[in-house]
């Protein structure tokens, strides 16, 4: 019997900048995330203190999917916030 490896997963990451307000990064993780206020807000924070934070997990094309969203968002709200993923 021939075993079926899952697929590979992968982590959506936001980048920290000194300009995207914090309001924006925690709009931004309720709506394309699904997070609630509490868990949104400690997210934008560990992105804040240090450096990035993991928005969440997905298979490929969902993390590519959120990141094309994110930045969309970010881009039509001036602002210059960076979301990237990595193989988690």
């Amino acid at each position: 019997m021939q075993r079926v490896e899952p697929p590979p997963v992968y982590q959506v990451i936001l980048l920290n900048d000194d300009y995207t307000p914090m309001e924006f990064v925690v709009m931004v993780l309720q709506h394309f995330f699904r997070h609630d206020l509490e868990t949104a807000t400690q997210i934008m924070l560990k992105i804040h203190h240090e450096g990035r934070g993991v928005c969440g997990v997905f298979t490929r094309d969902v993390a590519a999917t959120k990141v094309e969203l994110v930045l969309a968002a970010a881009r039509r709200a001036g602002h210059p916030l960076q979301c990237i993923m990595e193989v988690a």
